[in-house]
This record gives C-alpha cells, structure tokens and sequence, in this order.
C-alpha cells in the first residue's frame, strides 16, 4: 500500500528539521513511543539503526528504524521493520513562499505474513490516520510546542 501526505508547517525549515532530527524530541509528536535504544551506525547519520518500542493500549510494538538517505534540508528517507510489517518512508521539506515549510511524505506499507497482508488489505485508512497524526502531532509540537508526551 502506498500513499502519500502533505502538511504546512508554519515555521522555517531550519526550525523544522532541527527538531525533526533530535532523538530527544520523538517523544513529543509520537504518541505511545515509550523507549528509543541506539542499536548501530551513527546514530541519526545514514545506515544508522535505533530500536523503538511503543505501548498502545495493553499492546507492545517494537520497530527497527533504518535511515536510508539524510540530505538535510531538503530529503529524509527511513524504513521502519516489524514483526510482519515494513514502512518505507521518502520525506521530502521545502520552503513555502511565505517562508514556512511544506512536509511531503511519501509512504509505503508491505507486508512479511498473511495476517499483516489481510489488515493492510483491510484496515488501510487506519495506517494512512495514523501517518497523518504524527505529522499534524509534529506540526503541533514545532509550531506551538504541544508534547503527546504530556498528554
């Protein structure tokens, strides 16, 4: 499944980019991130890898996180792997003409089992909502500084 969104964010690209690349900050637009752990490379450098784990509701998840192409400010490429699931995503920032920043988010979801495959096939406005309150969740933490984290 691939799919893709847009958002405005109201501040200069520096702005955006400095707080998207700040491992400390995750915590504050994505919900339910409960631990970051450095696994190899450099950490937020291209083939570095962190592990993340996520509690939603009674439910643990943990992904893998690969960086694939970092060409600040402009491109930020990452893969996302777990237990049946892979995410490829092509984050592309550009400055508005009213010297704000537009996110382009380009996003893929495949599957690596058939129970994976069936909610893909089944349940896929719930992946794109939630790709989509990540951004508006990061848009709401660089702009006015709302944390997830003290929800």
């Amino acid at each position: 499944m691939k799919y893709t969104h847009n958002i405005i964010i109201e501040k200069p690209i520096i702005e955006v980019i400095e707080k998207l690349d700040a491992t400390d900050n995750l915590k504050h637009w994505q919900e339910g991130l409960i631990s970051v752990e450095h696994m190899s490379g450099t950490l937020r450098e291209l083939g570095g890898k962190m592990k993340l784990i996520y509690r939603f509701g009674k439910r643990n998840m943990e992904l893998t996180e690969t960086i694939t192409k970092r060409n600040f400010p402009n491109e930020f490429h990452v893969n996302y792997t777990t237990k049946g699931v892979r995410n490829i995503q092509h984050n592309y920032f550009e400055t508005t003409p009213e010297g704000f920043t537009k996110w382009t988010s380009h996003i893929e979801f495949s599957s690596t089992n058939l129970k994976m495959s069936l909610m893909l096939l089944l349940m896929p406005r719930s992946f794109k909502k939630q790709s989509l309150k990540y951004m508006t969740d990061f848009k709401n933490f660089v702009e006015h500084g709302i944390s997830v984290a003290n929800a």
